[in-house]
């Protein structure tokens, strides 16, 4: 049972309550009894104005569904829509040009594009792998990998596919790092010779980079032979291992052994759609582990293969400048920790009303204070090198939701006693009112903003949520062409670019679903860079190591100027066009796909949310094909089958029994998990029932989240296996 205790005029529970007083206060020299007496304060102040935003969101709401169902006998007249929305204050009005003035961000966030991953906080395992992900092997990458057209045949090293695997990179650096004569393959030696580096090739021609500039350093061994060549290519680094004694190098003409790519520049350290934090015991493991990284400290092991392996943080490498100079590159990601949205209440404090806080509230204050360790350390390994805190806010809705957290931060800096804008937002553009006013969004924290990007799920699922009665919406896979999506997208780097974003901010794109899918994905995903971003997401570090390769191709700030430099702008009408279906181009066939394909994507989900607490795990679809879910595609699936129930294109018989189907399906995938307890053979419908709940109530889910319903079903759970 949980015990709460009173301090000033707010109730907390009483584990949290000692987490922070002795895990984190402790070693801060911050007085315990000023800091609660301060946040008991803050919370006072903003949980209301909280709810006020929430009461808004619904006011907006029913405002458009009112006007949807007084014109559905006609097509939309854009015109006429768009005047009401502004008339009732859905889309502001757009002020002045402005450029953002955000400061100290580090280069991670400024000046280098790269790939950035996205990790569960409550995975210790899981974050310190992303952390690490800053450097990542080429070599195994390629191997380990789809990249060569098929996988590894077995666990123990092929000779053969190692050689097509240097020969694929090597080939790769004739692209981007190449020699003014010959090429990598006939390198056969590295030499250091008045402050340069000669390649001899096999006809002991020596030759050096076309661009001499692309090397920056190097790393002797003990018998002051050359062991690490570092290069760059867009910014980002790239290490050559020299080792004449290892498996791999001793094969190898130039002793290469190895090429570890500067890859997952940036990591997001998830509270939010990728966990299942329900209560004050999955919140505390959060904030432990978030501290463990703040601190340097967090370690963890696990057996592999009978063996104990053991993580912890990587530190930073030094190399020799042919100046002399010994310089630093970061070992270590640049972290950025999620918080949640404005939306749920969470059950670890109460306000003076007796009401539970937002849970978005709690994060801010609790993260922001542990960061502290980070920003007083003097030397080692630090996050921020300039003394910034990174916070990614999501699921915002317009100017006024970032204007509340833009107010909120300042009083968390005040009462922590650091400097005005030290703690930095980004700010997901992943609802639909936020798109629509971007740009006094960004205006609205014009001064910590550090971080915007799109995301295709949940911006589809409130998309589809606030005009849910205008009509049935095209199918789930056909949205990615439709009109908006594309004004969405391309809007969004516009936005960014003539807000100021570049040079002091990322702007980024989407994730790749598809972790096992890499060679696709190197096809598919140099778009992002292309279209201006300098960060997207990736689903595993692996994935990073590829995805890098896309920003050595591709100067992202020379597309971003020519962005700039264009005359025409997406159309606010393109973005306004709601994706509608024609009835008339469904099959019967088609139709019971997308029921059982969305269907299982959703039990698939929620079983290990409700079930294990899982919230991001590759979930295989209904065609095996593996795919990283979180709760923003629980959003689409949900909200996509309720809209066509809603319009009568489908029917509840047809959802149950897509349910009785893709239960055995699901239980089937997931056989040999475990911890997987099988659907099929249990006699309890908590997960069922959340799932129906998704589907059949999901018309009156706030935004069509996901959260309240799957939130009530895990504390279900947890208490009955209690």
């Amino acid at each position: 049972m949980q015990k709460k205790k009173k301090i000033f005029n707010i109730e907390v529970d009483e584990n949290l309550l000692n987490f922070i007083n002795n895990e984190v206060l402790k070693n801060l020299s911050i007085n315990a009894d000023l800091f609660w007496e301060e946040f008991s304060n803050l919370i006072n102040l903003f949980n209301p104005l909280n709810k006020k935003l929430l009461d808004q969101r619904e006011i907006f709401q029913n405002k458009i569904s009112r006007w949807h169902k007084k014109h559905t006998s006609r097509e939309i007249d854009l015109s006429e829509y768009k005047s009401f929305l502004y008339d009732i204050g859905y889309i502001v009005e757009e002020g002045s040009e402005f450029k953002i003035d955000t400061t100290n961000t580090d280069p991670e966030i400024a000046d280098i594009s790269g790939p950035q991953l996205v990790v569960p906080i409550t995975n210790a395992r899981y974050s310190l792998n992303a952390v690490n992900a800053r450097w990542g092997s080429l070599y195994d990458a390629v191997y380990g990998t789809d990249v060569l057209g098929d996988l590894p045949k077995s666990n123990s090293y092929d000779a053969k596919r190692g050689a097509k695997v240097i020969d694929y990179v090597k080939s790769y650096f004739d692209k981007i790092l190449s020699l003014t004569k010959g090429l990598w393959k006939d390198v056969e030696k590295f030499e250091l010779k008045d402050d340069q580096i000669f390649f001899i090739l096999k006809d002991e021609t020596k030759t050096q980079l076309i661009n001499k500039n692309q090397i920056v350093g190097y790393k002797l061994n003990s018998s002051y032979n050359l062991e690490e060549l570092i290069f760059i290519k867009n910014n980002l680094h790239i290490r050559v291992m020299i080792n004449a004694n290892s498996e791999i190098g001793k094969n190898d003409c130039a002793h290469i052994s190895d090429v570890l790519f500067e890859s997952a520049v940036s990591t997001i350290l998830d509270c939010e759609d990728s966990v299942a934090t329900v209560d004050t015991e999955d919140k505390i493991l959060a904030y432990s582990n978030w501290l463990g990284l703040m601190k340097g400290d967090l370690k963890t092991e696990f057996n592999k293969d009978g063996k104990t392996i053991k993580r912890s943080l990587t530190s930073d490498i030094n190399f020799t400048t042919f100046d002399g100079n010994i310089k630093n590159l970061k070992g270590r990601s640049l972290m950025l920790i999620r918080n949640v949205g404005h939306l749920m209440t969470i059950n670890s404090i109460f306000d003076s009303q007796g009401k539970e806080i937002g849970e978005g509230i709690m994060d801010a204050m609790i993260t922001s204070l542990i960061a502290l360790y980070d920003l007083n350390k003097k030397e080692g390994n630090k996050n921020s090198n300039f003394d910034s805190i990174y916070i990614v806010k999501p699921k915002m809705h317009g100017p006024e939701e970032v204007s509340f957290t833009d107010k909120l931060m300042k009083r968390i800096e005040e009462i922590l006693n650091i400097p005005i804008y030290t703690i930095k937002i980004g700010i997901m553009d992943e609802e639909r009112r936020t798109s629509i006013n971007l740009k006094e969004c960004i205006r609205a924290a014009k001064s910590r903003v550090a971080f915007i990007n799109t995301g295709f799920l949940d911006r589809t699922g409130d998309e589809i949520h606030t005009s849910m009665e205008a009509g049935p919406f095209l199918k789930k896979a056909e949205m990615k062409n439709a009109k908006w999506i594309k004004a969405y997208e391309k809007r969004n780097v516009e936005i960014g670019l003539q807000c100021g974003l570049q040079g002091k901010a990322q702007i980024g794109k989407g994730m790749w679903a598809m972790p096992d899918l890499m060679a696709e994905m190197i096809k598919q995903k140099i778009n992002h860079p292309l279209a201006g971003a300098n960060c997207a997401w990736v689903p595993s570090p692996t994935a990073a190591t590829l995805h890098a390769m896309h920003y050595h191709q591709v100067d992202v700030k020379s597309i971003q100027n020519k962005i700039l430099a264009e005359k025409e702008k997406e159309s606010l009408f393109d973005l306004i066009t709601l994706p509608l279906l024609n009835r008339q181009d469904l099959s019967e066939e088609e139709i019971l796909f997308e029921i059982e394909n969305n269907v299982q994507g959703i039990l698939g989900y929620v079983v290990r949310w409700i079930d294990q607490g899982i919230g991001c795990s590759k979930v295989p679809d209904i065609n095996n094909i593996g795919l990283m879910e979180d709760r923003a595609t629980c959003r689409i699936s949900s909200q996509a089958l309720t809209n066509w129930l809603h319009h009568n294109v489908i029917n509840k018989d047809q959802i149950m029994n897509a349910l009785k189907k893709m239960v055995k399906i699901v239980d089937e995938q997931n056989k040999n998990d475990p911890k997987y307890i099988s659907m099929a053979s249990k006699n309890d419908s908590i997960v069922l029932d959340a799932v129906k709940n998704l589907i059949f109530d999901g018309i009156n889910q706030p935004s069509g989240y996901t959260e309240p319903i799957l939130h009530t079903k895990r504390l279900e759970r947890k208490y009955e296996k209690r």
